[in-house]
């Protein structure tokens, strides 16, 4: 006898009889595995745009220094010399210097009738015109401290401060209880990543902190941008520059480390992310498998049939692991598209650059297509040594 042989066309055909006969029930089980591998795809194309974001601020970034002077026993900051700035901005790889005071003792409350004790964490700094420029921040709202912030009491609120003001817009009447006085708020600052104390501080010129806050001119934190190629050898002198009397007092930082911190803590949760989306491809695997058994139990009578009309076990169980396949591949398809989407839509509102890894949607339907397979082993295995005899008792 000749030996009968299935060919593609009709392996398809068959293996796709049982999805087109239940549709309802397939597209239940797609929808699963859709669901996990959107959140696979999802997860690796947000945190891929949110680190492409943060190395274009550490490009931006990386040649900022800051320079800082020890802490008081309550852990106020102690002042830098009133020279160090002036000296800082003689070294030559040196390209912009600001400062900043810490006054201390000076709450900021919405109005007067805020209890003093109830300061929400914001300090008050004075700050320079060039600190905008310097660290490279911008406004969300007003102007920054300009001429007229040396005479008159006007202040800029970080981002973080004017949040736990509650203070979202601005207008002529918006004011701040700083220090025993009414300052009106000029300008909000947006997120400063590379200086979190500038979020939550109250920024006041240096003028009116001289004279209402006798700050004398101390700053207590030096900001500079420094030339890329010699940030290693200016960083290596500014402690000697800045206090050459205590330079043993004097910490010199790099801001954009933060922002390095940051890149491995997304990291870290990327991780988890795709354990917990790999735990939800595993059930939506599961789900296949229970389906693919069912449906194996349904059809005993046409797998006798079709053995009994020559048939061989091979193609028996590839007529189930292509619905099981199939099943997951289209679940694979419909989940990267929303993945691809979900990541696009959230870097479009934090406005984040958009890069979707392109191993992210490859994995996402090979992983599919793997999970798929592997469900559909076990029934298409059980299918395929199914007696015919029994399996035609069943019609």
């Amino acid at each position: 006898m000749t030996r009968t042989r299935l060919r593609a066309a009709d392996a398809i055909a068959i293996g796709t009889a049982g999805v087109r006969a239940r549709r309802v029930r397939s597209a239940l089980s797609a929808t699963g595995v859709a669901i996990a591998i959107a959140a696979l795809v999802a997860v690796l194309g947000v945190a891929e745009s949110s680190k492409a974001d943060l190395l274009d601020q550490l490009g931006r970034q990386a040649n900022l220094l800051a320079v800082a002077s020890g802490q008081t026993f309550g852990g106020r900051p102690t002042p830098l010399p009133t020279t160090a700035p002036a000296m800082i901005r003689r070294i030559p790889p040196v390209r912009a210097v600001t400062a900043v005071g810490n006054i201390e003792g000076a709450t900021v409350r919405r109005t007067a009738a805020v209890p003093a004790i109830q300061t929400g964490g914001i300090s008050v700094l004075a700050a320079q015109p060039s600190l905008l420029d310097t660290l490279d921040a911008h406004l969300l709202h007003g102007r920054f401290l300009g001429p007229l912030a040396e005479r008159y009491t006007e202040a800029v609120l970080g981002y973080a401060a004017a949040r736990g003001l509650g203070i979202h817009t601005l207008d002529a009447a918006t004011q701040v209880f700083l220090g025993g006085r009414y300052f009106a708020v000029v300008g909000v600052l947006a997120e400063v990543s590379v200086a979190p104390e500038i979020d939550t501080s109250a920024l006041i010129g240096f003028g009116v902190a001289n004279d209402l806050f006798d700050l004398q001119n101390r700053p207590t934190r030096i900001y500079l941008r420094v030339d890329p190629d010699h940030v290693a050898a200016v960083a290596a002198v500014l402690a000697f520059t800045a206090s050459p009397a205590q330079p043993q007092a004097v910490e010199v930082r790099r801001p954009s480390d933060l922002l390095l911190a940051r890149i491995a803590a997304r990291n870290a949760f990327v991780g988890l992310f795709l354990a917990l989306g790999a735990i939800a491809l595993l059930v939506a695997g599961v789900g296949i498998a229970n389906i693919m058994v069912i449906s194996v139990l349904e059809r005993r009578g046409e797998i006798g049939l079709r053995r009994a009309l020559g048939a061989r076990r091979r193609d028996v169980a590839a007529q189930f692991l292509l619905e099981s396949a199939l099943l997951a591949s289209a679940g694979g398809a419909l989940g990267t598209g929303l993945g691809c989407l979900a990541a696009v839509v959230t870097a479009h509102m934090r406005g984040n650059p958009v890069a979707i890894p392109l191993p992210a949607p490859v994995a996402g339907l090979g992983a599919a297509l793997l999970v798929g397979a592997l469900a559909g082993a076990y029934p298409a295995l059980r299918a395929a040594r199914l007696p015919p005899a029994d399996a035609l008792r069943t019609l």
